[in-house]
């Protein structure tokens, strides 16, 4: 029960539709757990700033620093990342009837980040629907193995009430 979708055609793409299709089944009721991205532009020339929602609070936690106009480094900020799995991981103890994360990116395919939270709730066979980016496709499926199933953007949807049906 670990969907997938990789949408590369524009930036936040992926995270525009894990966010409508939140905001979609919490509206019907559903009990979601983990965290969806929102990007807030800063202008012409500048990165824009990185907002996770965690879902089943009201917290909102930024996850980009601001390394200057000329650094070329990583802009995530990895103690912050850690903040918002942190929420997550009580919200999935507390029960929860899907989990949707914005990413399985490269701190996923390194260990860490949402990582173990993602096997917890499979571990709890709660289903889950994250984004993949097609550069971090391979270390996906080395976490997942056949766990893994690809979901076409038009039937996120979908695939989470079946599943959620499914796991009920």
């Amino acid at each position: 029960m670990l969907g997938y979708v990789t949408l590369e055609e524009s930036a936040g793409a992926a995270d525009r539709l894990l966010a409508a299709a939140a905001a979609t089944l919490q509206a019907e009721g559903l009990r979601l757990a983990g965290a969806v991205q929102h990007n807030l532009e800063r202008g012409a020339g500048r990165e824009c700033d990185m907002l996770l929602r965690i879902l089943g609070t009201d917290s909102v936690i930024g996850i980009t620093q601001d390394l200057g106009s000329c650094a070329q480094g990583c802009r995530l900020d990895t103690g912050a990342l850690a903040q918002a799995v942190a929420l997550a991981e009580g919200v999935l103890a507390q029960g929860a009837d899907l989990v949707i994360v914005n990413k399985f990116g490269k701190q996923e395919c390194f260990g860490n980040g949402f990582r173990a939270f993602i096997a917890e709730a499979l571990a709890r066979d709660i289903p889950v629907l994250l984004s993949v980016a097609e550069e971090q496709l391979a270390g996906f499926r080395a976490f997942a193995g056949d766990l893994a199933q690809p979901v076409a953007a038009e039937a996120a949807l979908d695939w989470c009430r079946s599943h959620v049906r499914a796991a009920a």
